[in-house]
């Protein structure tokens, strides 16, 4: 007999809980699968990030040391992304705005196309279990590549993806500089997201939405430092999709008890759960939600509320 999610957390029923519907909704695709299935697949065993980094520098300090070397090419990207959806199915979302990053074209000989012709093989495959909803990723480290520039611009112009995401600390580039393409994604009806907020600076998060218009922040927990900008997060409506493991792993954030994402919530801010790199952070949505239970963050009822509301969206 089925048991409902809050009973499911209640019990620490991992099993019952995968099997609630749940969204991911801030997912990078190059690290999206579990770094066990990487392994398998390569035939031996990896190095195991630390439990602790120095932010998305140390992250990516590991990233490029053990797991690039491995899977950046085209037949890595493509074990990973479709190991990827795997995970998302036995982990019961039903949602998935995953992002992919504009350099993977480089590994198709027909560039962007190539690339989209990929994903929406992937997107044809798992339908019937997974609402995939590309996302365009674009890091604010190549917004001096002209190159880079205009292959983004292209592929806004081709009506495939859904959404578009800047990521990359929030210091390398000022949103100013991407304003044209996200003027350009707006108009062709994209999503518009951008990483702000992991770290510091509650008042960048509302620079970087007003600059961009922006409608989702990943990340965002910084604006719990202000109450005026949660108070402005929550009248109009823009949601935080939160990753609590990556937060703590990446030192955004000490611990899980004291993650900030509940005092976005009390103060109205709406905010999703999420699991951001689970080649690195390895942790499925459905165990971000009991960890954060488990942590004494939320209630069973709120996390369904959560869960619910996400589904929404």
């Amino acid at each position: 007999m089925s048991i409902d999610f809050v009973e499911a957390l209640s019990t620490n029923n991992l099993i019952a809980i995968k099997a609630a519907p749940k969204t991911d909704v801030h997912c990078h695709a190059f690290f999206s699968a579990r770094r066990e299935s990487v392994e398998h697949w390569l035939g031996h065993s990896l190095t195991k990030p630390p439990l602790k980094m120095k932010g998305v520098e140390g992250m990516m300090e590991y990233a490029d040391a053990v797991l690039a070397p491995r899977i950046k090419h085209r037949e890595g990207f493509e074990f990973v992304a479709a190991s990827a959806m795997d995970d998302a199915v036995q982990d019961g979302v039903v949602m998935l705005e995953m992002s992919f990053d504009i350099r993977l074209a480089e590994f198709y000989p027909n560039g962007i196309m190539e690339l989209c012709e990929f994903i929406e093989a992937l997107v044809e495959r798992y339908q019937a279990q997974v609402d995939l909803r590309p996302e365009l990723g674009f890091s604010r480290g190549n917004a001096d590549d002209p190159k880079l520039m205009a292959l983004a611009h292209e592929a806004v112009e081709l009506g495939f993806f859904q959404s578009i995401d800047l990521y990359s600390r929030q210091e390398v580039c000022p949103p100013e500089v991407m304003k044209p393409l996200f003027t350009k994604a707006r108009a062709a009806g994209l999503k518009l997201k951008a990483h702000v907020g992991e770290f510091e600076d509650a008042e960048e998060i509302r620079r970087t939405v007003e600059v961009l218009d922006l409608e989702e922040v990943q990340h965002g927990i910084a604006a719990a430092e202000s109450v005026e900008i949660m108070r402005w997060l929550s009248e109009n409506q823009i949601q935080l999709n939160v990753c609590p493991t990556s937060n703590v792993m990446l030192g955004g954030v000490s611990n899980l008890a004291s993650h900030p994402v509940r005092i976005l919530f009390d103060h109205g801010v709406p905010v999703t759960i999420n699991t951001d790199d689970l080649m690195i952070f390895g942790q499925s949505v459905s165990e971000e939600y009991l960890n954060l239970y488990q942590a004494g963050v939320f209630s069973p009822e709120e996390l369904d509320g959560i869960r619910r509301k996400s589904l929404t969206t």
